[in-house]
């Protein structure tokens, strides 16, 4: 498995090596002990979930407050642009923001530490998301910023064709920075 480790603390992306023969492929899709060695420990992880969304549907920004919540995110079939900010408030790379393609030709798992907004766009007819979070969900501790925020200035791939009505009426990148009281 290739670990490649990014520019924003903790998040972290595993590339599993799939051995392809005449029947198909098998591969190893996650091994908590190469996490280990990258300082990532998921203990029991508190929830296993999927979506599917059609060609041009974003999902996102979502994050938690508190403790916020650890994710292990891949694309089981399909393919997505994967997005993560890092909105730790005493991080240095606060309101950095990365993008992954993860899909299923590649196997990608990313790896999203607590602290971050997170969202992805479908790039295929069909593609199905699966997450494994460290805790359970509380909404409670929503958080969430509009996916078209003019501040964030994520340039998605494909028109946009549906979000929730959540996400629509999402608060701003600026509303988010008050609350958390860096503006």
């Amino acid at each position: 498995m290739q670990v490649t480790e990014t520019e924003i603390e903790g998040v972290v992306v595993f590339a599993p090596q799939p051995h392809h023969d005449d029947r198909g492929f098998f591969t190893r899709t996650f091994d908590a002990a190469i996490a280990r060695e990258h300082g990532i420990e998921l203990g029991a992880l508190a929830q296993d979930s999927q979506s599917r969304s059609r060609l041009g549907v974003v999902r996102g920004m979502h994050g938690r407050s508190g403790d916020g919540e650890a994710k292990l995110v891949r694309c089981a079939h399909g393919a997505v642009l994967d997005t993560v900010i890092d909105i730790r408030p005493a991080s240095p790379t606060f309101g950095t923001r990365l993008e992954f393609r993860l899909d299923d030709t590649e196997f990608a798992h990313l790896y999203v530490p607590p602290g971050m907004l997170h969202g992805f766009q479908a790039l295929t007819d069909v593609a199905d998301v699966c997450y494994r979070i460290d805790r359970p969900h509380d909404p409670a501790e929503d958080l969430a910023v509009r996916y078209d925020d003019p501040d964030l200035a994520i340039t998605w791939p494909l028109p946009v064709t549906v979000v929730s009505a959540r996400d629509a009426r999402a608060p701003s990148w600026r509303e988010l920075l008050v609350s958390l009281g860096r503006a």
